[in-house]
């Protein structure tokens, strides 16, 4: 390893994974830079699981997660298809693990039922790849970056996913959850009609489904400063939130017969200020009815994401070059949303392209789930990495799911 690329990683494995989402995408110039941002994310993968045993990662700890065993493979296999066989133009490492660890071919329903490999084996196919990845990357560059950047983004993304594995089995390391209260009364900000550009620009890094940036016009709304907290999900629960039946939708009133379902053990014990954290669209919708309120379409929160976002938070429209401060936002309007970034928040809207949308790099990112089947969240989590994280950024998952960490922020007509 050149010095380079050792002070490179010192550095940004210390930045590393944050609990805050600031703005971190920095310009990767060279092949130094792009080997230390790599390394840097799989220390951090291979941090969550330090210590955990091989019976820990190789079982299934909930019917809906992989194995996380499974998700160290697909990793590598992911890295290894990207960049060393479609930037670099190598042949597969192990082309004969290509269906086990593809998403699509092998999904979650069956990872725990079919041969993987063990926390070993696993864990030396990772570093096989990495080896390959930094020799090709010497001798053929970073192209443009975006493949890179897409592999770089998936590992960040799964050390979110097996977050969520990890919750689920009470194996989180020490200090997560990291959701502290957020303090001060509730308070309402009024968003004025009128159109504002929605999705990424054109340039540099963005998901297909971020893209084309478009104008949509958008009624007057409210929306609160800050996301529902637990004491609040609390007294909707104790005020027969899930006996109601008026407060649901049909959808949600069958899921909540059919599953029983309370509210996630772990709010009663989590700090009564904090955002209330794993709760499903079809409980959110709820809340909203029974305050007479509704959730945001994603429109509405985006645009109030972008323009009164309170400094900080990382979801700036502009963030600074370097990622490491805030955009001056002394030409934007008063902040006013607060506590962004702490819980992903429902949206009232389905998942769908943009006008215009096409599919890049390949339509199984994103094309394949589009529809009202699954509901778009906003805003990035506590596990979410920095470099995820940010006001364009659509995370989706079906309405009855509430292993990812989501909460709900209101909003209701203008009045």
């Amino acid at each position: 390893m050149s010095a380079t690329r050792q002070k490179l990683l010192q550095l940004t494995h210390a930045a590393g994974f944050q609990s805050h989402p600031m703005s971190v995408t920095v310009a990767t110039q060279s092949p130094d830079h792009a080997l230390a941002e790599l390394d840097a994310a799989r220390a951090g993968t291979l941090g969550l699981i330090r210590g955990l045993s091989a019976e820990d990662l190789e079982r299934v700890h909930s019917p809906i997660m992989s194995p996380l065993v499974w998700d160290l493979g697909h990793i590598a296999a992911y890295e290894d298809l990207w960049l060393g066989h479609r930037h670099g133009g190598l042949e597969l490492l192990r082309g004969d693990l290509a269906e086990t660890y593809d998403a699509f071919e092998t999904p979650r329903a069956v990872r725990g039922e079919i041969e993987l490999l063990g926390t070993r084996d696993a864990l030396a196919y990772m570093q096989e790849v990495r080896a390959r990845t930094a020799e090709m990357l010497g001798r053929e560059g970073l192209g443009d970056g975006t493949v890179f950047e897409l592999v770089l983004r998936h590992e960040l993304q799964h050390s979110e996913t097996m977050r969520q594995t990890l919750a689920i089995a009470d194996l989180l390391p020490a200090g997560e959850p990291a959701l502290e209260p957020m303090g001060g009364e509730q308070r309402w900000v009024e968003i004025p009609a009128g159109p504002f550009a929605m999705g990424s620009e054109p340039e540099g890094f963005a998901y297909d489904n971020e893209r084309p940036r478009h104008e949509v016009e958008v009624d007057a709304f409210q929306i609160a400063c800050k996301p529902v907290s637990n004491a609040s999900w609390l007294a909707f629960a104790a005020s027969g939130g899930y006996e109601r039946r008026e407060w649901w939708s049909a959808d949600g009133w069958a899921w909540r017969q059919l599953e029983e379902i309370a509210p996630d053990p772990g709010i009663a014990g989590a700090d009564p200020d904090a955002p209330v954290c794993h709760v499903s669209w079809f409980e959110a919708d709820a809340f909203a009815r029974a305050h007479d309120t509704r959730l945001p379409t994603e429109a509405e929160w985006e645009k109030a994401a972008t323009a009164y976002a309170a400094p900080g938070t990382g979801l700036h429209a502009q963030p600074s070059p370097g990622g490491d401060a805030p955009a001056d936002d002394s030409a934007a309007p008063s902040p006013a949303l607060h506590c962004l970034g702490r819980v992903w928040e429902w949206t009232q809207s389905g998942f769908d392209g943009y006008p215009g949308f096409r599919a890049h790099p390949y339509r199984e990112y994103s094309e394949v789930f589009f529809g009202d089947d699954y509901r778009v969240l906003r805003g990035g989590s506590w596990a979410t990495h920095p470099r995820i994280a940010g006001p364009r950024f659509r995370n989706w998952d079906l309405p009855q799911r509430r292993q990812i960490f989501s909460g709900l922020r209101l909003a209701r007509d203008a009045r």
